[in-house]
């Protein structure tokens, strides 16, 4: 069938078997997530890193289809198994603690009592000047203010006040 010179049959005609293209799908996915796995927690900015690799990973399969696969159908059933694996991941994270272990990042502790942990921002390459801008946007100028202070999993920094004992 042909419209406008197009032919729409093989538009979306699928020559790469399914099961290759779902294959594929399934190693970016787990292959880029566990290489961001290694990396700082502040790597991903303000996305969680599952969310990161998902929208990656969907914006690659898109621009395949759109002109590296030989037909629109062969992407789809790529971003098909990329939602699939994400949806998969986030609902086993979410119901099975371990999964959820796996995948993200524990928070990690970067000022207890007011004193800094060097070891642990050395880990995650953040500066005294960066942890000072954040404690900043929190209202508080003086590091002694802060019982504790984490990296958390997305990258953000989130503090806890020290209470105000007369």
């Amino acid at each position: 069938m042909e419209i406008a010179g197009l032919n729409l049959a093989e538009l979306f005609e699928i020559k790469t078997p399914v099961l290759e293209l779902v294959l594929r799908g399934t190693c970016f996915y787990f292959g880029i997530l566990f290489l961001l796995r290694m990396l700082p927690r502040r790597t991903g900015g303000e996305l969680a890193m599952m969310d990161l690799i998902f929208v990656l990973l969907v914006a690659e399969a898109a621009t395949h289809s759109l002109g590296g696969y030989d037909s629109v159908t062969e992407g789809f059933i790529v971003i098909v198994t990329l939602m699939a694996w994400n949806f998969s991941v986030n609902w086993l994270s979410y119901h099975v603690p371990s999964v959820e272990k796996l995948f993200s990042a524990a928070p990690l502790q970067i000022v207890k009592a007011g004193k800094l942990l060097k070891k642990n921002m050395r880990r995650e390459y953040i500066t005294e000047e960066e942890l000072m801008d954040s404690l900043r946007k929190e209202g508080m100028e003086d590091i002694n203010q802060v019982e504790k202070a984490y990296v958390e999993s997305d990258g953000r920094i989130s503090f806890i006040k020290r209470s105000s004992r007369p």
